[in-house]
């Protein structure tokens, strides 16, 4: 099988190191990629938010599967165009990708599935957006309504902030706080299947103690300790199956991946977000320790085909990743400084490794940062002290001028702070 995978991120570089690894995979490429994906990938160049050049590329490679990675094609209808030339892709129709292209439709089509959320009203105006902030009360929740790379959200105390984020945005979503842990889960669909993946939890606040801006996400972990066992079944039926049998009963029937970013209240699980794709940096983590080859689980949800696969496996122990991002993430990153150190983490550090986010080659082959998240940094152990032990070990020998991260990632479930294992 060929695979295409479309993207440039960690999370692709996570997908395309995991199909690799699947000997079920003859051949990975990957477009536009970066300069780590290029070393277990075929890069090629792409207008990757442009259908038919996407659909141009998978027919020339000759791909068997393709992968939408970003939320961006995927709402321009890549996966729309792959299609109806025939070819199996993994990644939902623009109609469907909504579901994360439009807060305003994610709740909408969340109040008639019977979905678990926050209220929340949409504004348009600086009168709605003063009285919805009135109606909800701090923490004041203000979403940016269209897609906005995980970073057009505002949680703050702060009314004037709140005001001033709805103010520059079109349409916004303002709803309700959700107290309680942040949990993600990526559930597999075929349109009428659902199969989830281990859970994960990521830390999307800049700085350590959840302080700073909100940011794509600064680290991530699985497995959750102190999470319940029955957590992902009771997901799975009070949230992806409805959304999933929904949007099916519209005639848009959902294929791909399906995120959902939960918070778990005292009432039980409640949708904070709804993404199109797979999470970043929570899937660096996931991947990580899933034994199931991807390639077979990606083409039976693309080809209708999850109905009766066996139970998926996972590897023992824990996986930590931790995001090295450039100087002044997220507000105006500082690009072009040469990363250092990657050598070393591959031959001193044997329990983790670096996948690249926002890289790219010079002129003499040096590894230069070209976004605001850079690298992640993945750690691996028999638990999540020792991946994150060797997360951070492995960091330390990373350098990039100006570069910050965060030094908490997993700490408090690792020292079983979190909570009482009880939610």
């Amino acid at each position: 099988m060929r695979v295409l995978v479309i993207g440039s991120g960690g999370r692709e570089h996570a997908l395309c190191r995991a199909l690799a690894a699947d000997s079920q995979v003859e051949e990975v490429h990957c477009a536009p990629g970066n300069a780590g994906i290029a070393s277990v990938a075929t890069v090629h160049p792409v207008r990757a938010t442009d259908p038919a050049d996407v659909t141009a590329l998978a027919g020339r490679v000759g791909a068997d599967l393709v992968v939408v990675g970003p939320e961006a094609p995927l709402v321009a209808g890549v996966a729309d165009a792959l299609r109806e030339a025939g070819m199996p892709c993994f990644g939902p129709s623009a109609e469907a990708a909504r579901i994360e292209g439009s807060k305003a439709f994610a709740k909408e089509v969340m109040a008639a599935a019977g979905v678990p959320t926050a209220r929340a009203s949409t504004c348009t105006t600086p009168e709605e957006a003063a009285a919805a902030l009135d109606a909800y009360g701090p923490p004041y929740v203000v979403k940016d309504d269209g897609l906005a790379a995980g970073k057009g959200v505002v949680v703050t105390d702060d009314r004037e902030a709140a005001l001033a984020h709805a103010a520059a945005c079109e349409r916004v979503v303002i709803e309700e706080y959700l107290d309680g842990p942040e949990v993600s889960l990526f559930a597999l669909c075929d349109g009428e299947t659902a199969v989830p993946l281990r859970p994960a939890q990521d830390f999307k606040r800049a700085y350590d103690g959840d302080a700073g801006p909100n940011t794509g996400g600064m680290g991530s972990y699985t497995p959750l300790p102190w999470a319940k066992p029955s957590l992902t079944d009771e997901v799975m039926a009070a949230v992806v199956q409805p959304t999933i049998d929904e949007l099916a009963k519209r005639g848009t029937p959902y294929i791909g991946v399906l995120y959902a970013g939960l918070a778990l209240t005292a009432e039980g699980p409640r949708v904070i977000e709804f993404n199109a794709r797979f999470g970043d940096p929570e899937t660096q983590v996931v991947l990580d320790r899933l034994a199931t080859p991807l390639g077979g689980l990606l083409h039976a949800a693309a080809t209708g085909g999850l109905t009766g696969l066996p139970p998926l496996t996972y590897r023992g122990g824990a996986a930590v990743a931790v995001v090295l991002a450039a100087e002044n993430y997220p507000a105006s990153p500082v690009t072009g400084g040469v990363i250092e150190g990657l050598a070393a983490v591959e031959t001193d550090c044997p329990d983790a490794y670096v996948l690249h986010a926002g890289t790219t080659l010079d002129d003499e082959g040096r590894v230069i940062a070209s976004g605001g998240r850079v690298l992640n940094v993945v750690g691996t152990g028999e638990d999540l002290a020792a991946a994150r032990a060797a997360a951070y070990d492995a960091l330390g020998r990373v350098r990039l001028a100006g570069a910050h991260h965060r030094t908490d990632i997993a700490a408090a479930a690792a020292e079983s702070r979190e909570t009482d294992g009880t939610l």
